[in-house]
């Protein structure tokens, strides 16, 4: 029988319907994740995690929250069990640290703040759980009671995945600083060609890589201007395009080769008729 994060509850003498799970992904523009934020500021997570609109409060009602965070390879990681309970209204010139904003900046709903306590029953297996958070996962906050989750893995402490490699990887770009340090000297010392994505506009970009720095650098030029310099962009609104990787060149590839294997993408997926590319 698989072991599920409810029997981990029950062994630490927490009844699960007293718990709400909380999953914790990527917004879009904010430059962090709440898996980076964890990763490198705990007390900023908590401060991030102890805000949360009014209208939740019904579903956030319960004596204990368990949270998760969604990693760069997508996993769902538990990050803590917290016993919890609502202060009152959100301070006026409380901080947001995932956006670098205040917290009340830009938005007309009001928010609550929680008090927050870690239960040590389980805090020896913070960033060590991955579970199956199944096929809801814009349902951010779930009853456990409600829902068996099943765990995927147990390791042994908390460690940075993996790069999964070329083909598999899927990014934003506002994320891209957050990535794992691997991640990042894996995908600067690569070349080749690239796509973008934009969820929104439902289009597409082909380019390539050609530089020193690889697919990160290149990428960060869009980051930092919403088009590097290519005309297609300019046309639309700066957007945080979805990047992912088409083909990676060898070490030994000239840049004339590398833009011969972009026009041919290019022509595959027809970027010039149904997307973005200009040339």
């Amino acid at each position: 029988m698989a072991l599920t994060f409810n029997a981990l509850l029950d062994d630490a003498g927490v009844a699960p319907a007293e718990v709400r799970l909380l999953r914790h992904q990527t917004q879009a523009g904010t430059g962090r994740t709440p898996y980076s934020l964890w990763r490198d500021d705990r007390a900023g997570f908590l401060t991030y995690q102890s805000l949360q609109t009014a209208q939740n409060r019904p579903r956030l009602a319960g004596s204990y929250c368990a949270s998760f965070v969604v990693t760069p390879a997508a996993a769902t990681l538990f990050v803590g069990l917290y016993e919890v309970s609502l202060i009152g209204d959100a301070p006026d010139d409380l901080v947001d640290p995932l956006r670098h904003k205040l917290a009340t900046e830009g938005g007309a709903r009001p928010l609550d703040l929680y008090a927050q306590r870690s239960v040590a029953d389980l805090e020896d297996l913070v960033g060590r759980v991955t579970i199956d958070w199944g096929a809801g996962t814009r349902s951010w906050i779930q009853r456990a009671g409600s829902q068996s989750k099943p765990i995927l893995e147990l390791s042994r402490a908390f460690q940075e995945e993996a790069f999964p490699g070329f083909v598999r990887f899927l990014g934003n770009l506002s994320t891209l600083e957050a990535l794992p340090k691997g991640w990042i000297a894996a995908l600067a010392a690569a070349r080749g060609v690239y796509l973008l994505t934009c969820r929104r506009t439902r289009e597409q970009y082909v380019g390539s890589a050609t530089g020193e720095s690889g697919f990160f650098g290149r990428w960060l030029t869009y980051a930092g201007d919403g088009h590097g310099g290519n005309v297609g962009l300019k046309s639309r609104d700066p957007s945080d395009y979805q990047v992912s990787i088409l083909e990676v060149s060898g070490s030994s590839a000239t840049v004339e080769e590398i833009i011969g294997a972009e026009q041919l993408w290019k022509a595959k997926l027809q970027s010039r008729e149904m997307g973005l590319n200009r040339n």
